[in-house]
């Protein structure tokens, strides 16, 4: 192994061989109390320690870094105390997540580290808005996102990669190549020679270097920071190393021939390390035993500072309400206010306007939503007001979009993701499921991202343009599900929706764009989100329902005023507003869960089984569902009419009143 050392001082040397060591040292002390069950898991970076450290140094400390399981050196380089990270591995209430996460699933505002989730893929997005966030604020400032060779072979790797390259992004991409992902050799990843050479593809630059070799680590990645501040380009650089451990220390290296242990063992990148300081006589033998008992005395004292704490009290309340991000809305239309006729997609847009105008750090991304002005046009002419740095057309890559949403939050700025259409929002769930809606449950960061859905059918655009896909998100704490179905709840909501710090899913049917149309007050204002509307009282049974819903719900009672309708436009799915379907339930006695998702699995099942829980006594007779046939959307207009729920809304209508 050759070291350079380049134009740095002795003091600089030591500074590195100290913060290499450190890790080095703690692993050591982790796999140790490991064996003695106090630790319960451990994923070790033995053998890896001069990429984290060597990376980090090279950074400047307000610079993000996105970092992965054999990172310890990236938190102890950025001087996290280590008795903090011991709490958080023994998931005690002090450490980072307060027991709700393990190992290095958190990250820190205050030392500009975003941790990971299980899945290997998103943290890569994450880092592009995090860039992008850096590069709107015209700051000098690179972000850095780590992945493994294994992680390479998703599709996140890709996305983040042409995101990056196509938006010019300051963003360093490193890649651990540590041969064996869990257990699956690189010969079972990829096909390349070098992983390098797929920066090629993107248009990048990139370079393999020698992963257990701190002082060309430390180079490369402050020679390559430079280049990507300089050029406003991302870079991939890949770092060849080997993992001496198992993947986490319960699943072994038995898949490993052993004479890997022994070629890399001769490459250990501390103790190599070490022999260049002693040879250059940085530093003599006696320096190093000062160092090392300077250091385990230090981690001596960092871990006694966490032992025989109290276990974890268990607060229900807190749990619940870590879930969200506080927020109050505070922009309540006022009753004299001036209202114009608006169509329900051009309420949507002055809600976005509007949002545009009063916050310069908000940013709509989106595919083809720039001069286009998207699919349905709600974006048109917002490119020429806004500008391009504002108004983003995308790439067709619906996870690093969202990631990047995520991304820009850490840095303060707002998003709104447009998805084409509802059903493509598949290709972005992990990114909103996992990451999205946990972040702030986990380590407190708000994810300060709306994403817009154009959902439905009834206008024959077949299985994969009009499918109903709320309930797959009311399911998910975390997340705030919106679905108005009027054009002035559509302009309050979605500046609502922007203006809550919490990830928002906010569902549009298309066909209510331009069918509908209503007074719209021309002030901005929010419409209450977790709150519903009573769209008309009666007595007779109460129509619960949402978005088309509502207009179906409408028409029928025109149709028929003998029947004396209760109808409740719930307007938000999570949270729900439970005390509205209770008063209406109290009014009548009779209840229909009315809307246009399929039966089995829509979120009609949980408003009836609270209803049977809680106002079991109130009720004449069973609650009742309409919905939509338990099949995919047809895309005949006669089969398609059949599917929907409009279709037997007169027959379970009856049903229930004859009950």
């Amino acid at each position: 192994m050759i070291f350079d050392r380049k134009d740095l001082s002795n003091g600089q040397l030591v500074h590195l061989y100290k913060s290499i060591l450190y890790p080095r040292l703690i692993e050591e002390k982790m796999l140790i109390l490991l064996r003695q069950g106090k630790i319960s898991k451990w994923f070790s970076g033995i053998g890896q320690e001069a990429i984290g450290v060597g990376a980090t140094l090279a950074l400047q400390q307000d610079e993000w870094i996105m970092s992965m399981h054999r990172h310890l050196g990236v938190f102890t380089t950025r001087n996290l105390p280590l008795h903090k990270l011991f709490m958080q591995w023994e998931g005690m209430m002090d450490g980072y997540t307060k027991g709700r996460d393990r190992s290095f699933h958190f990250g820190s505002r205050q030392h500009h580290i975003c941790g990971m989730i299980s899945h290997l893929g998103p943290q890569l997005a994450v880092g592009d808005g995090v860039a992008l966030a850096q590069k709107l604020s015209g700051k000098n400032k690179i972000t850095l996102a780590f992945t493994g060779e294994g992680g390479t072979s998703e599709g996140d790797f890709h996305e983040a990669l042409n995101v990056a390259s196509v938006w010019d992004l300051p963003i360093i991409f490193l890649v651990d190549n540590n041969g064996y992902a869990l257990s699956t050799p690189v010969s079972e990843q990829y096909r390349c020679i070098s992983l390098a050479d797929k920066a090629k593809g993107y248009g990048m630059e990139g370079v393999t270097i020698d992963g257990n070799n701190v002082l060309a680590v430390y180079d490369t990645i402050k020679g390559v920071r430079e280049y990507c501040i300089r050029n406003k380009r991302p870079y991939l650089v890949e770092c060849m190393t080997f993992r001496m451990r198992g993947h986490e220390e319960a699943s072994g290296t038995k898949y490993v021939p052993p004479e890997l242990f022994v070629l890399w063992g001769q490459r250990d990148p501390v103790r190599n390390f070490e022999t260049f300081l002693l040879e250059q006589q940085v530093i003599i033998p006696d320096d190093i035993d000062s160092i090392t008992d300077t250091l385990k005395q230090q981690i001596e004292k960092e871990l006694s500072m966490a032992e025989n704490l109290p276990s974890i009290i268990v607060n229900t309340e807190d749990e619940v309400n870590d879930v969200y991000a506080p927020h109050e809305q505070l922009i309540a239309p006022t009753d004299e206010a001036p209202k114009t006729e608006k169509r329900f997609i051009e309420a949507i847009k002055d809600g976005l306007e509007q949002s545009l105008e009063k916050n310069v750090r908000l940013i709509i991304m989106g595919q083809d939503i720039a001069e286009y002005g998207g699919a349905f046009k709600v974006t048109e002419g917002f490119v020429k007001k806004y500008g391009r740095e504002r108004i983003r057309n995308t790439p067709i890559c619906e996870s690093a979009i969202v990631g990047a949403g995520l991304g820009l939050s850490l840095e303060g700025y707002k998003s709104v993701v447009e998805m084409q259409f509802a059903d493509f929002v598949t290709m972005g769930f992990n990114q909103i499921v996992n990451n999205l809606a946990k972040i702030h449950y986990r380590w407190g960061q708000n994810a300060d991202v709306v994403i817009r859905m154009p959902t439905g059918g009834g206008m024959g655009a077949g299985p994969f343009h009009s499918q109903s896909n709320e309930a797959w998100f009311t399911h998910t704490p975390g997340l705030k599900v919106v679905y108005p179905a009027t054009p002035d709840d559509a302009k309050g909501l979605m500046i609502a929706a922007i203006n809550d710090p919490n990830p928002v899913i906010f569902f549009e049917h298309k066909g209510l764009y331009r069918s509908i149309s209503g007074p719209v007050p021309d002030e901005m204002y929010e419409t209450q989100i977790g709150k519903a509307r009573q769209v008309m009282q009666g007595d007779e049974v109460s129509v619960i329902t949402y978005g088309m819903g509502v207009v179906w719900a409408e028409d029928f009672a025109a149709e028929h005023p003998e029947i004396s309708m209760d109808i409740v436009d719930l307007r938000t799915l999570l949270p729900l507003d439970y005390a509205a379907i209770r008063a209406s339930i109290k009014r009548t006695g009779r209840v229909l869960v009315l809307h246009e998702d399929t039966q089995f699995g829509g979120i009609g099942g949980e408003i009836a089984a609270w209803i049977g829980e809680h106002c079991f006594s109130m009720l004449d007779a069973p609650v009742m569902r309409c919905a939509s046939l338990d099949t995919p959307v047809p895309f005949n207009k006669n089969l398609e009419k059949n599917f929907m729920a409009k279709a037997r809304l007169k027959e379970m209508m009856e049903a229930l009143i004859n009950y």
